[in-house]
């Protein structure tokens, strides 16, 4: 029996050797799929989004997607609506939109810096109650940055904290402002953001605070993250002061995985990521509540306004371009997110068609044409 088992072993061995995928050793032809997708019945019918091209750039880069959509033959159709950051609100016709269609795609809107006017974005995000914000920051094959192995996932909650917009003038000369930190906004992201991580098989959730100053507000936001933690135990859980979170974010990105945050701190600590992981030109973010999903460019767009990139068209699609993929994944239409998402790292990965804030002089058209070439 035992000559026979060895045998055995060192015929499996030989096979594991010469088979084309050695890690089934069977000598099976590897194939792209191992189990296929199989849709429900009217799975494929096209979906409505509601598409706001937004400022500045806005317009160029939601162009770039269409051209894409367009020429993969996407099961979607969109919804146009004009929405600019000078607005009091958002018009109700566009809410409305959002509300049927249940998805949005988005191109930047500047808000105002000072002065009366509120940011459209806060509005959506709280007239829809899109209270996660994801951004996924990780290095692009072919994009060299400064650090490796980055893939980290900043989940930020959305509709309180220092954003809440309640702000006074007491006397002239002094202003207060509230940050709100509640129970249940707090459990509810904290909960997505443990959800998000067990069903991408990630390892490992950080809180971000700073409750060792504002030891109620940060505190009661600590103290839900660590009871919804105690609900995944396959899951490692840390938190960090988000000062120091900074320092090691610059200095060893690598050892964070999924990070939940409250408000402020998750855009400074987003913006951060995507710099280190190739900059927010080619970032994918989307915000999403428990009924409708924005999709827009992960990170902050700091060139939405930039005169400059706007005349001579070359603003970079790429992070929207990622965005729609992700946005094609939560419509379930999973085979068109990943031809997608593989032209695009295609390109880049063939540096041929860079724009100016990845190293090259391309325009947009240019750099979106060699994504629709790079189509299977």
């Amino acid at each position: 029996m035992a000559r026979r088992s060895s045998l055995i072993l060192r015929h499996l061995i030989r096979a594991s050797q010469t088979s084309p995928n050695p890690s089934l050793g069977l000598g099976f032809p590897e194939s792209r799929r191992s189990v296929t997708y199989m849709p429900r019945p009217g799975d494929g019918a096209p979906r409505p989004v509601t598409l706001l091209p937004g400022d500045g750039i806005g317009p160029l880069v939601t162009g770039a997607v269409q051209q894409v959509m367009d020429a993969m033959h996407a099961p979607v159709y969109f919804e146009t609506y004009e929405v600019h950051g000078d607005m009091t609100s958002v018009p109700p016709e566009v809410i409305e939109s959002i509300r049927r269609n249940k998805v949005c795609l988005k191109g930047g809107l500047a808000t105002p810096v000072g002065g009366g006017v509120s940011s459209l974005n806060v509005q959506l995000r709280k007239e829809l109650d899109l209270y996660a914000s994801l951004v996924n920051c990780f290095n692009l094959p072919g994009l060299p940055t400064r650090h490796e192995n980055v893939d980290i996932v900043v989940i930020r909650e959305n509709t309180e904290g220092e954003y809440s917009g309640l702000e006074h003038e007491v006397v002239p000369g002094v202003v207060e402002s509230l940050k709100v930190i509640t129970k249940f906004c707090s459990e509810r992201i904290a909960k997505y953001a443990f959800e998000y991580a067990y069903l991408n098989n990630r390892k490992k959730v950080t809180a971000v605070h700073k409750a060792n100053i504002m030891k109620l507000a940060d505190g009661l936001f600590l103290e839900s993250c660590r009871e919804v933690a105690t609900k995944y135990p396959g899951i490692k859980y840390n938190e960090i002061i988000v000062d120091n979170c900074c320092m090691q974010l610059v200095s060893k990105p690598e050892q964070f995985d999924v990070m939940v945050t409250p408000n402020l701190y998750g855009n400074l600590v987003a913006n951060t990521a995507a710099g280190i992981a190739g900059g927010t030109g080619v970032m994918p973010g989307g915000n999403v509540g428990a009924d409708h999903a924005i999709f827009e460019q992960g990170a902050s767009a700091g060139n939405v306004g930039n005169e400059k990139i706007l005349e001579q068209k070359k603003a970079n699609p790429v992070a929207l371009l990622l965005s729609s993929a992700m946005m094609l994944r939560h419509l379930q239409f999973p085979s068109f997110a990943d031809r997608l998402e593989t032209a695009v790292k295609r390109v880049i990965l063939e540096g041929k068609y860079r724009t100016k804030d990845l190293g090259g002089s391309s325009t947009t058209q240019e750099v979106t044409d060699a994504v629709i070439a790079q189509l299977d």
